[in-house]
C-alpha cells in the first residue's frame, strides 16, 4: 500500500507536526507528507517542515477578500499535490471546507469535546477552564472537520486525569502526551478505510 498524500494546516509551534514526522520515520504512519501550510509567517511548524523536507506555504486570511477566496487559496494548493488528506495540527483559522475535502480534513483538539471547545479556545485558554470548572478528567478529541468550529464527527478520544495540583501548562503536556497516541491512531483509522 502507498502513503497517503498528506497535508498539514498549522498556526503555531509545530510540535503536533514534528510527532507526526517521528511516528512517520518510525514506519508506523503510512503517510506521505506533500504539504505544510501555515497561517503565521513566524510559526516554528515551518521551520519543522522545511528541516524535513516538506514544501511550506504561508496563506495568512487577512490576505483574502472574503471565505471562499481564502477556501481556494488554502485547498488549491492541496489539490495540486493531490493531497488525499488534510490534517489540523494547532490550526487557529476557521476556514471552510470544499466538497471534495468533506470526509478528508481531522483536526485534534485539547479536551474532550463538547466540552472546552469552539472559537477561542485553543491552547493554554482550553485547559485552564477545565481547571476552572473542576473536571476530573480531560484529554483530546480527533474529529471530522465541517464548517463550524470544533463540530464534526468524533473519530476518537483518549482521556487523562486531571490532578490536584495541575497548572494549565502541566495539564497541556499530559494532554499532549495522548494527543501523540491518538492523531497516528486516527490517522491509520483513516487509511485503512481508504484502502478497504
Amino acid at each position: 500500500m502507498t502513503d497517503l498524500p498528506t497535508a498539514v494546516f498549522l498556526s503555531g509551534g509545530g510540535t503536533t507536526l514534528k510527532n507526526l514526522i517521528r511516528v512517520r520515520d518510525a514506519g508506523q504512519l503510512p503517510i506521505d507528507l506533500k504539504l505544510v501550510i501555515s497561517s503565521n509567517p513566524k510559526a516554528g511548524g515551518l521551520n519543522i517542515a522545511q528541516a524535513a523536507g516538506i514544501p511550506t506555504r504561508v496563506v495568512r486570511k487577512r490576505d483574502y477578500p472574503g471565505d471562499d477566496a481564502y477556501r481556494a487559496a488554502m485547498f488549491d494548493p492541496c489539490r495540486e499535490a493531490c493531497v488525499q488528506l488534510v490534517v489540523m495540527a494547532g490550526f487557529l483559522k476557521h476556514v471552510l471546507i470544499p466538497d471534495d475535502y468533506v470526509g478528508r480534513v481531522l483536526n485534534i483538539h485539547p479536551s474532550l469535546i463538547p466540552s472546552f471547545c469552539g472559537p477561542g479556545m485553543y491552547g493554554q485558554r482550553v485547559h485552564q477552564a477545565a481547571l476552572d470548572k473542576g473536571v476530573k478528567v480531560s484529554g483530546c478529541t480527533v474529529h471530522l472537520v465541517d464548517n463550524h468550529y470544533d463540530n464534526g464527527p468524533i473519530v476518537l478520544q483518549r482521556t487523562c486525569p486531571v490532578l490536584e495540583d495541575d497548572t494549565a501548562e502541566t495539564l497541556a503536556a499530559r494532554v499532549f502526551e495522548q494527543e501523540c497516541i491518538a492523531f497516528p491512531d486516527a490517522i491509520r483509522q483513516f487509511v485503512a478505510r481508504q484502502a478497504s
